[in-house]
């Protein structure tokens, strides 16, 4: 059993609760969308991740989560580190950290856009990703269908926007004609399990139109989903307070890394580095930290953004869900998890 079934277990009860009182009780796991179990290779948990892409590396005064999972993370080590890195990039990162304090790395990767954490960096006492106050609410007329836009990617994201979609909203995906969503390709079966149950629609967001489309369809929406940082909506004319004034009861929900406001809501964050971050590990009898399992920050973000955007409804909406990866973790590590073997 996974160290986080009870954390799941909980949240997946209050969708269940949270769910009937919009109509239709909502059984996580029915879906099968809080593990990626037989969808792709993984390891058992260790110092590298399940997936592989991410280490846990010691510096001269604590531990590193440096997440190599794209390919311009790879390419990034060598400015990173100052010197270069072609070969074992892993190796160089260990002998550079070794040398070297966690601040100082920790910085220099923050502004390079590298994703890593200092294990334990973020503290967090519970589950519930805030609900911020941006629009106005409003009561929805009874009988009309939740309709939700999906612009986010990977695995948090869309587990939200999933189980919206088993509560009966109109769900579409939107993706990027030049950066779809890249599970689409990586983990096929697993794409299908948190998105078959919605539209698909792919625009060219670095065009107008397409710029344009997007608009209109979150400006009819009851909902929001997206896991990107806030400087990219602006690239895209769609600034938060421009949406909310012309859709006041909308529910937005953000998906990042580090939260949406505050000096780190531009820091690049994944499942496996912001878990670290948030404290989500378990630790050897040498006191070194271990992964619990395979990026356990995504379904844990997941379902507290689920429960966040079916709270925010039942209030009449205007809010934005500050759903932070990391501190999502860290309210996990909060419950007394088990440790894994």
């Amino acid at each position: 059993m996974s160290p986080i079934a009870p954390v799941l277990a909980r949240q997946s009860a209050e969708i269940a609760a949270l769910t009937a009182a919009l109509g239709r009780p909502v059984d996580v796991a029915a879906l099968e969308i809080t593990d990626r179990l037989g969808q792709l290779p993984l390891d058992r948990p260790s110092a590298r991740s399940p997936n592989r892409a991410c280490r846990l590396v010691r510096c001269a005064d604590g531990w590193l989560a440096v997440n190599l999972a794209r390919d311009e993370d790879r390419d990034l080590v060598g400015a990173w580190l100052g010197r270069d890195a072609a070969g074992d990039a892993w190796a160089a990162i260990a002998r550079a950290a070794a040398r070297r304090g966690c601040a100082g790395l920790l910085a220099d990767a923050i502004l390079l856009g590298l994703p890593a954490a200092r294990v334990g960096e973020v503290g967090s006492a519970g589950l519930k990703a805030p609900l911020v106050p941006a629009g106005a609410p409003s009561a929805r007329r009874r009988g009309t269908q939740l309709r939700v836009v999906d612009l986010s990617a990977l695995w948090a994201g869309p587990l939200c926007a999933a189980v919206l979609a088993e509560l009966g909203a109109g769900v579409v995906k939107v993706e990027s004609l030049r950066r779809p969503d890249p599970t689409r390709t990586s983990t096929p079966g697993f794409f299908r399990r948190l998105n078959g149950r919605k539209d698909q629609l792919a625009l060219d967001l670095g065009a107008a139109d397409g710029q344009a489309r997007l608009r209109e369809l979150i400006l009819a929406a009851d909902v929001l989903v997206t896991s990107a940082r806030p400087r990219a909506f602006v690239s895209l004319g769609l600034a938060p307070g421009d949406l909310f004034a012309a859709n006041p009861s909308l529910v937005w929900v953000a998906v990042t890394g580090y939260g949406w406001t505050g000096a780190a809501a531009e820091r690049v964050g994944f499942g496996d580095d912001t878990a670290a971050a948030g404290g989500l590990v378990r630790w050897t009898a040498g006191g070194a930290p271990r992964f619990l399992g395979d990026a356990l920050a995504d379904p844990v973000t997941g379902l507290a953004a689920a429960i966040g955007a079916l709270r925010a409804l039942l209030g009449g909406g205007g809010v934005l869900v500050d759903a932070a990866m990391a501190v999502c973790a860290a309210g996990a590590a909060a419950c007394g998890l088990p440790s894994a073997p």
